[in-house]
């Protein structure tokens, strides 16, 4: 049932929904901005994150409203015999299916993934879990539980504090990118072979890559990384310096780029010592090097040395809100923010973060209410056709 106003590079790719909540419903509104026609299959009571407030939009929360643009909205109760009847169909139509239930928690309805594939040999099949299919099955996925388990909340805050989560469910995120990566490479093993394929993406594997150096520190060098604050554990300065009014991040990751540090801030020999001037001294003595570069940058505002390090090449930010992020992202020219639909439906949403020259993203649906579609797709599942 591919919507006409849909176009894009996956325009006709019809994708069954089964998920909810963050990383299947990030990951399918992503698909649905390049195209693809997404069925949201939801239960009686909605999608979780549809009362998640506050904050709202009107009676919606925006947690909702934030990753389900695009979509159509069908609500089954997987406990009725014609319901079930109506999702193994849509299944059975679909390019793709994405689910997030426990795992093994669709066969008792036929909708796992040997079922589906068996109706629909061609399907993707992506699942997102916790902890995986094996031995970690059993334990229910929220982010805030992999951000503990991974490792990433010992990484996060002061040394001596205690851990923290980061401000968002930062793996969840990181595991709907993983999931439409691994959708976008099985379409294209399909679209070679014919054949579908299990795609399966858990938070633990995406946070356990997701954490790069760090990771690799251990992997690699039998490092066990601690929390640092700020501060990075391979560069300095990289990090919150305070300056006359606030705290600038300052970002010299390598020799050429503190050089030219050295020189705006009108320290130029600093740069000479045979204390600084190589990245793994200035890491090694960045506690001598710190004081150093704070008596001059405290001379002056963050947004005068912001404008003087950028204008000499030397990566460096001001740490904003919200707010200031979205006015920084227009400042540049990145038009961060996309309204979709219209009149009292029109909802402004956060832009599709990928640019095309050829194929741009689109916002053809706004946030769906509860089983708004539900009548059409019940008429166009039970019609016998696979044709809208």
């Amino acid at each position: 049932m591919t919507d006409s106003a849909a176009e894009g590079p996956l325009s006709g790719v019809l994708v069954a929904d089964f998920s909810r909540v963050l990383a299947g419903p990030y990951a399918t509104m992503l698909l649905a901005d390049l195209g693809a026609d997404v069925v949201k299959v939801e239960g009686r009571n909605g999608d979780d994150t549809r009362s998640w407030t506050p904050p709202s939009r009107g009676e919606v929360s925006t947690y909702y409203l934030g990753v389900n643009r695009g979509k159509r909205s069908i609500a089954l109760d997987l406990r009725d015999p014609g319901d079930v009847e109506v999702a193994r169909e849509l299944a059975r139509r679909a390019d793709v299916m994405v689910e997030n239930f426990r795992p093994g928690g669709l066969a008792k309805f036929g909708l796992d993934y040997d079922a589906v594939s068996g109706l629909n040999p061609g399907v993707v099949y992506a699942s997102i879990s916790g902890f995986g299919s094996g031995a970690g099955a059993r334990v229910p996925g929220y982010d805030l539980m992999v951000q503990a388990m991974s490792g990433l909340m010992s990484l996060t805050g002061e040394p001596d504090g205690p851990p923290y989560r980061a401000g968002i469910s930062v793996f969840d995120v990181m595991a709907g990118n993983h999931a439409v990566i691994g959708i976008l490479a099985a379409l294209r093993h399909r679209d070679a072979t014919g054949q579908g394929q299990h795609v399966e993406v858990n938070l633990l594997s995406s946070a356990l890559t997701g954490l790069v150096n760090q990771s690799s520190a251990y992997v690699a060098g039998g490092v066990v990384p601690y929390r640092m604050g700020n501060a990075h554990p391979s560069v300095f300065p990289y990090e919150p310096l305070p300056t006359a009014d606030h705290q600038l991040i300052v970002a010299a990751a390598n020799d050429g780029q503190f050089r030219k540090l050295c020189e705006v801030l009108g320290i130029p020999e600093v740069a000479d010592d045979p204390r600084f001037a190589r990245n793994a001294d200035r890491t090694a003595n960045r506690e001598e090097l710190r004081p150093v570069l704070v008596e001059r940058l405290v001379t002056r505002p963050a947004q005068e040395w912001f404008e003087l390090l950028v204008d000499a090449g030397i990566p460096s930010g001001p740490i904003n809100t919200i707010d200031g992020g979205f006015a920084m992202a227009e400042r540049f020219g990145l038009d961060p923010i996309v309204v979709v639909g219209e009149g009292e439906k029109a909802t402004p949403t956060t832009r599709h973060p990928i640019r095309f020259s050829g194929t741009p993203a689109g916002y053809h649906l706004p946030p769906p209410g509860l089983d708004e579609h539900g009548a059409e797709l019940r008429a166009w599942l039970t019609d016998g056709g696979d044709d809208a």
